[in-house]
């Protein structure tokens, strides 16, 4: 399975109120619920594509790192291309389909509105959690719309 994901919103729900916490690799910490809704879908075979807007500030080597660190185990990580014609979410999801070989078994976990549209056959493997709460494993037993 390939999993499109997101940090910000996503793994680390965005609270004005509140600083995330910052780990020593520079990166702030996931969100518990996170972490286990994500662990309750990643296999050995999934591979993890980073859509965030952080996806190029550190290399996959380090982002591994920071996945382990933070109790995710996965062995395959990718990110989108850098967005030098500044997409909206949804273009550069599009960009990557148009661009890439027919992925099959995919989620798509992100909150950013602008997905909701996506044509209907890839809008239905999108999971979109609340910014403000994140990904939460509820979430993950849902049926895809």
């Amino acid at each position: 399975m390939v999993v499109f994901l997101d940090m910000d919103g996503v793994m680390i729900p965005a609270k004005s109120w509140k600083q995330p916490e910052i780990l020593h690799d520079g990166f702030p910490a996931f969100s518990p619920k996170a972490v286990t809704a994500l662990n309750s879908i990643i296999q050995e075979d999934t591979r993890i594509i980073l859509t965030t807007s952080h996806r190029h500030r550190f290399t996959i080597s380090q982002w591994k790192n920071i996945f382990k660190l933070r109790c995710i185990e996965v062995n395959q990580i990718d990110r989108l291309s850098e967005n030098r014609n500044f997409l909206n979410r949804k273009e550069e999801i599009l960009d990557y389909f148009n661009t890439q070989p027919t992925i099959i078994d995919y989620l798509i976990i992100d909150d950013d509105k602008s997905l909701n549209d996506l044509p209907h056959s890839i809008k239905q493997h999108v999971i979109q959690p609340s910014a403000t709460v994140g990904l939460i494993p509820d979430l993950i037993t849902k049926p895809v719309l």
